[in-house]
């Protein structure tokens, strides 16, 4: 077995009205947010999922199933914790995240920083070592059209020594 694994990551939900709109655990002020079981924080379900893949855990749905009404409104870094958890207990920890949150709006340049910390504190990581950009789909698709917003996450564990 190697030393290290890499595991991909990818979610997307739908935009509603009525909902708040969180992304990496920070809730970003927006007249729309995501639906979903959870609090819908579609960085943190992408980083989760490429978490699991990478030790061939499966996935947050495993975990974390929408039909268990205990994990409605569930805040997503509470999961991740979790999952960290998990994966110290295999005998893994984290050596880098980079990812990408794809929304038309809102801009999500100023709130980078904010999700980056937010994501480190929880995983016990240095902010350097999570990577976080965003873009538009160039007003193509259900993301372009702002029905939904995406991320897409890759993970590099390595074994503990």
């Amino acid at each position: 077995m190697s030393a290290i694994r890499i595991g991909n990551g990818y979610d997307l939900h739908q935009l509603v009205a009525g909902r708040p709109l969180i992304l990496g655990g920070v809730q970003i002020d927006h007249c729309l947010g995501l639906l979903g079981h959870s609090d819908a924080d579609v960085l943190t379900h992408a980083i989760m999922d490429a978490l699991l893949g990478a030790l061939s855990l499966g996935d947050i749905g495993h975990y974390f199933p929408p039909s268990d009404p205990k994990w409605a409104g569930a805040n997503s870094l509470d999961l991740l914790a979790q999952v960290n958890d998990l994966l110290h207990a295999q005998g893994w920890q984290v050596g880098n995240i980079d990812s990408v949150v794809v929304a038309e709006r809102p801009k999500l340049k100023p709130h980078i920083a904010a999700m980056r910390d937010r994501l480190a504190e929880v995983l016990q990581l240095n902010p350097t070592q999570i990577g976080i950009k965003a873009t538009t789909n160039e007003q193509l698709g259900p993301v372009g059209e702002e029905r939904a917003i995406v991320s897409y996450a890759v993970a590099l564990l390595e074994q503990i020594e």
